[in-house]
């Protein structure tokens, strides 16, 4: 089992002026918390997040980067300067930048290195829509993600990467995965690790569930031995429905 992090995923939600305060609000209700606790907030609002944190046992994760260094790529943020900022964690390949944005998995992979090359942990998530599911391809899409996301990574670096399985057919629609559909896959991406990396270095793998994950399912999901944290949408919104998230990871 690897490391427990609960990552919150603000998405496109709360204001700068809203975020210090806010940050500070769930480092005070996750006082105590006996795994990661993390904050990915929208670009406009890592300083004030980066700011919050200090002191504090939360870290702050951004949304998205580019995989280029610099240059004219308008609207676009580097690993360097996320780092320069002192965020330490990054999504990377959510369901939404795929499919809004036209994130592929070939720029999954290229965003990957560059944030490990970087010194930033990367969340990489990975999932089946409910097409996809039903045509029980779930695993095969799944193992095609992964391969492709950790193309050219040794293991070393590989084992510094979370994996976030997010179905996508369970984000922001209220359904959520059964704490047995999750475990399978979850156990799934586990056994695909294991075949890329080896057998010894699989269990070492932080893997996140990250769909529809809330305060009243949290402590099932997170019961399973294949789920090391989930990350979290709507609900880290709310600094009590985060918390008791964070309180199940243990």
């Amino acid at each position: 089992m690897g490391k427990y992090i609960i990552a919150g995923n603000w998405k496109m939600n709360k204001l700068p002026s809203e975020t210090y305060d806010f940050v500070k609000e769930v480092a005070k209700a996750t006082e105590g918390a006996a795994c990661e606790v993390v904050c990915c907030t929208p670009y406009v609002c890592l300083s004030e997040a980066v700011k919050a944190a200090e002191g504090t046992h939360v870290k702050i994760g951004a949304e998205n980067l580019h995989f280029e260094d610099k240059g004219a790529f308008t609207g676009e943020v580097s690993a360097d300067m996320l780092k320069d900022m002192g965020v330490e964690y990054v999504i990377i390949g959510h369901s939404e930048r795929r499919q809004y944005f036209a994130e592929t998995d070939e720029t999954v992979n290229l965003k990957t290195k560059k944030a490990l090359e970087k010194g930033l942990i990367p969340i990489v998530c990975v999932g089946e829509s409910l097409e996809q599911r039903e045509a029980g391809i779930t695993m095969d899409l799944i193992a095609i993600q992964i391969k492709k996301a950790f193309a050219g990574i040794e293991a070393a670096d590989a084992k510094k990467v979370v994996i976030a399985y997010e179905p996508i057919w369970a984000i922001g629609t209220g359904k959520t995965a059964t704490a047995e559909q999750a475990e399978e896959v979850c156990k799934g991406i586990r056994e695909i690790i294991a075949g890329l990396y080896c057998e010894k270095c699989a269990p070492e793998f932080t893997i996140q569930y990250g769909g529809s994950m809330n305060d009243k399912n949290a402590a099932e999901l997170l019961a399973k031995p294949d789920i090391d944290g989930g990350l979290i949408g709507g609900a880290s919104l709310v600094a009590e429905k985060f918390a008791p998230i964070v309180a199940a990871a243990k």
